[in-house]
């Protein structure tokens, strides 16, 4: 089964904050032929499909957020599914941004932190050829920063700035600009 079969393995639930997994760093895959790897492949794509369709957004999702603790991340940028497999940080910028972000495992909750404005990551494929991208766009790069932290089992509420860093995504959409000011970028802004 690769990424164009029309087998579509079901759409698994997403872990919430709170869940042991998501603070279990994630081990390297190292059999890209492994029919479970495959199969866990297309369930993180169909997660995320349907977690676009349910909502009307989501970028990215990483394999732990499912409960499968291996580093892999389903991504989907608006030209179709992309599989980054084993992605490591490579360079990042010395300019660094605020934003706040938000996570598919705590849908409600907005975290202020900072991220590196660009950065540069190899990783392969998911039929295992070697891939580089190199300095990033913003947005790319913070969302490649959030889901390499949960490969790691870190998440976006262990970055947040100060004790004022955290919002009820309800009282952020009540105020927004108040909390856009509050930072450099918004994601989508």
């Amino acid at each position: 089964m690769t990424l164009g079969s029309s087998m579509e393995a079901a759409a698994a639930d997403i872990l919430r904050l709170g869940d042991p997994r998501l603070r279990q760093a994630s081990t390297l895959v190292a059999d890209f032929r492994d029919p479970q790897f495959i199969f866990n492949q297309r369930r993180l794509h169909d997660t995320l499909s349907a977690f676009r369709r349910r909502n009307g957004f989501g970028r990215a999702i990483s394999a732990p957020q499912i409960a499968i603790p291996q580093r892999f991340i389903a991504m989907n940028l608006g030209a179709g599914p992309l599989l980054l497999v084993n992605p490591e940080l490579t360079w990042t910028s010395n300019e660094t941004f605020t934003m706040w972000d938000d996570c598919m495992s705590f849908p409600t909750l907005l975290v202020r932190l900072q991220r590196y404005k660009s950065i540069s990551i190899h990783f392969f494929d998911e039929h295992g050829k070697r891939q580089e991208w190199c300095r990033l766009d913003q947005a790319t790069s913070e969302l490649l920063q959030h889901e390499i932290d949960h490969l790691e089992g870190i998440l976006a509420i262990d970055r947040a700035l100060d004790r004022d860093s955290l919002v009820l995504r309800e009282q952020f959409e009540a105020q927004r600009s108040y909390f856009a000011r509050q930072v450099d970028y918004v994601i989508g802004g």
